[in-house]
């Protein structure tokens, strides 16, 4: 089977290629589905905050520009999926380049049409970070009414929002929102900018934020009117506003508050505009208030008001909820009066409250009452105050003569101290003490048990602290080990451990090491004495320094060579010489941390594709340019150099290690031989093709990259 030289660089290059355009596509795809689910989905939303985003942004045109962002996504992954099928069945690395090319280009192009949803959708991003946090589901006091009417003054004196007050109308031109609390209870209290009584239909952005506030939340609301026409209306056209929008209060708590009252205050009014005020009032359902936002006066009693009448509502709503059409407790609410248990007496027996007769007699407590109980506070006030006044604390003791309250109580009578002799049966209850411990003693009350040790509970006790002994030492040599982490990390077959090491601590263990340590110290290589060739005492007289030095060179031990002495010996100058070349050549190595030739070397292992790559593509230009007239000069003329020179090229095209692969070096000398020794260039020419294909199959399937990198 023939294959192409270029047939793995194809594979490899589609695969690269692939990757770049997945790659894009995933990237594009991720950051418009983070844009897409950053923004809430219109379907899903209180429709409070749906139809104010309507009013605010238009939630058509908002629906249109996620939905490009959602069709360009759409489109980038349709145009990855074609081009990346047809990067599978490319003819040439050019090819692939250029189907790379116009994949990216068709992805970007379809993202600069998204410029105008980007950008509006971005303002609606910003816009949307500064309102208020709004809960629909929560207690809340919702503010309305003509502009400069007093509603925003009215959110500053009970809450601490921070809302602009101006004496123009149209201050306000969004929410705010304030919160407070009230019987440990969270409320929040909106206000809403101003509104005109003309048709739905004519009014504005400002204007729709109330309405979608008053139409959609379930809260208590607070009508403010002004009566004495400060904001610029009449007390009719505040009337007739609030008839306009009365159909939007149903189900909910609705107060009219009048502010300004140090202006004008409802008994003022002509008798006309009273009895139309009046009428407002009739249904039953409406609660008329006061209250003046510059003196303050009424703005604690009016929240308490609305705050109260909401609380109730809402109790009175999940009961109605928790029961059945019978009037059956059930859901919720009956498994809340199921968990509570209310203790009545037995026998259907009736217990009244008791209150004494003292409590029900007496006055409560008035400052401005001449006849009031005196308290410690007046008579501190009468005496100077605070800082002036100090309290009696002896006023209270109960003593058989009053008089005795003041008496000043000695430290010392007669020469002994008072407080020991306070009960007067002192002694006797000491003595009876004594006796009684004298009593214990005897008996042998406090012997006790943990004096009295036996044998086994000393063993054990030694025993203890052995094992304290050794783990103290187990964490000595774990320290010892962690501070030596950065050393040099000697082999364990290099460490060399005494013999009185391993003889205490097998003796430790229990093992006896008297056999042991005298064949060791037997077998030692110790200097020994030396002796005659002849064994006799005369032989021993022969003193011959040469037969010495032989014998003391032979119980030398073998690594007791000095390289400083055995490199440069007797010139002193060479040796010095040497010595400092050795450390200017080390110097570099030393300043510029690198890895000197005491330093292991780990070769950095280059990825197995890459080198396959770079020796498939070399590989191929030297055959293309340089192989073929040298292959052929070789087989013409037989010319043996010619054959030479060609498969060193060959070795030298694929990697600088080549020539150290046996293998490979043996294919590539037998398939050469067999080239030439071929009848036809034609059939030479194929066995060498035969030959690279077999190379590049090497280089694929049998991790020809490792085994050259190892």
């Amino acid at each position: 089977m023939y294959l192409s030289p270029h047939y793995g660089a194809q594979l490899i290059a589609a695969d690269f290629y692939t990757r770049k355009v997945k790659f894009t596509q995933e990237t594009f795809s991720e950051k418009i589905n983070l844009i897409l689910e950053g923004f809430p989905r219109l379907q899903d939303i209180h429709p409070f905050h749906k139809d104010l985003l309507n009013t605010l942004y238009d939630a058509d045109h908002f629906r249109i520009a996620l939905g490009q962002l959602a069709t360009a996504k759409h489109l980038i992954e349709t145009v990855s999926r074609d081009y990346v099928r047809l990067l599978k069945y490319a003819q040439s690395l050019f090819q692939c380049k250029q189907l790379k090319r116009a994949a990216l280009g068709r992805m970007a192009t379809i993202t600069k049409r998204l410029k105008d949803p980007l950008l509006y959708l971005d303002q609606v991003r910003q816009h949307l970070g500064r309102l208020p946090s709004i809960d629909p589901n929560t207690r809340t006091l919702l503010i309305c009414g003509y502009p400069n009417v007093g509603k925003s003054s009215f959110l500053r004196s009970v809450t601490r929002a921070d809302v602009d007050v101006q004496p123009y109308a149209f201050t306000t031109k969004s929410l705010f929102v304030g919160h407070f609390d009230y019987k440990y209870l969270r409320f929040q209290a909106i206000d809403t900018p101003g509104i005109l009584d003309h048709p739905l239909e004519e009014m504005n952005t400002i204007e729709m934020q109330s309405i979608t506030a008053i139409a959609h939340l379930r809260s208590a609301i607070l009508y403010f009117m002004d009566l004495s026409e400060q904001c610029g209306y009449t007390v009719a056209a505040q009337i007739a506003l609030f008839q306009s929008i009365k159909p939007l209060f149903a189900n909910k708590l609705v107060f009219i508050v009048i502010n300004k009252i140090d202006v004008m205050r409802p008994e003022d009014l002509d008798p006309e505009t009273a009895a139309k005020l009046q009428e407002l009032l009739k249904p039953g359902d409406v609660e008329m208030l006061q209250l003046s936002c510059t003196t303050e006066e009424g703005v604690q009693e009016v929240k308490n008001a609305a705050c109260e009448r909401l609380i109730a509502d809402r109790v009175a709503q999940k009961l109605k909820s928790g029961t059945t059409s019978n009037g059956a407790v059930g859901g919720r609410l009956g498994d809340v009066l199921a968990r509570i248990h209310v203790a009545r007496p037995m026998n259907g027996v009736v217990r009244e409250a008791f209150i004494p007769e003292a409590v029900k007699t007496m006055k409560k407590y008035d400052r401005n009452d001449p006849e009031r109980k005196v308290l410690a506070r007046d008579i501190e006030e009468a005496n100077g105050g605070a800082g002036v006044y100090n309290v009696n604390l002896k006023d209270k003791y109960m003593l058989e003569n009053d008089e005795w309250k003041y008496d000043k109580v000695p430290e010392v009578f007669d020469g002994k101290n008072v407080y020991d002799f306070i009960d007067p049966e002192i002694e006797a209850k000491l003595t009876a003490l004594e006796e009684e411990e004298e009593k214990l003693e005897t008996e042998g009350y406090y012997d006790s048990e943990e004096d009295l040790e036996d044998a086994e509970d000393a063993d054990i006790r030694m025993k203890a602290e052995l094992i304290r002994e050794k783990r103290t030492l187990i964490r000595n040599a774990a320290k010892m080990k962690k501070s030596l982490k950065n050393r040099a990390v000697i082999p364990r077959t290099s460490l060399k451990v005494k013999l009185s090491e391993m003889d205490d601590s097998l003796d430790q263990l229990g093992h006896d090491t008297a056999s042991i340590t005298s064949r060791a110290r037997s077998q030692s290589r110790g200097r020994q004495p030396i002796r005659s060739r002849t064994g006799t005492e005369e032989a021993m007289d022969v003193d011959d320094p040469d037969y010495e030095a032989k014998m003391r060179s032979k119980s030398r031990a073998r690594s007791q060579s000095n390289r400083r002495e055995d490199g440069v010996q007797g010139n002193e100058v060479l040796r010095t010489k040497a010595e400092r070349a050795h450390k200017l050549g080390q110097r570099h190595r030393n300043r510029m941390a690198r890895a000197g030739e005491a330093d292991r070397h780990v070769p950095a292992a280059m990825p197995k594709h890459l080198v396959s790559l770079i020796f498939l593509m070399t590989a191929s230009q030297v055959w293309q340019a340089n192989m073929r007239p040298v292959f052929r000069k070789a087989w013409y003329w037989k010319d043996t150099v010619s054959l030479d020179t060609f498969l060193l090229c060959l070795m030298v095209a694929g990697h600088p290690r080549l020539a150290l692969f046996s293998r490979v070096f043996g294919v590539l000398w037998s398939g050469m031989v067999t080239a030439v020794k071929r009848q036809t260039y034609h059939e030479s020419v194929c066995s060498a093709n035969e030959l690279f294909s077999n190379i590049m199959f090497n280089i694929k399937t049998l991790s020809f990259s490792q085994t050259v990198v190892n």
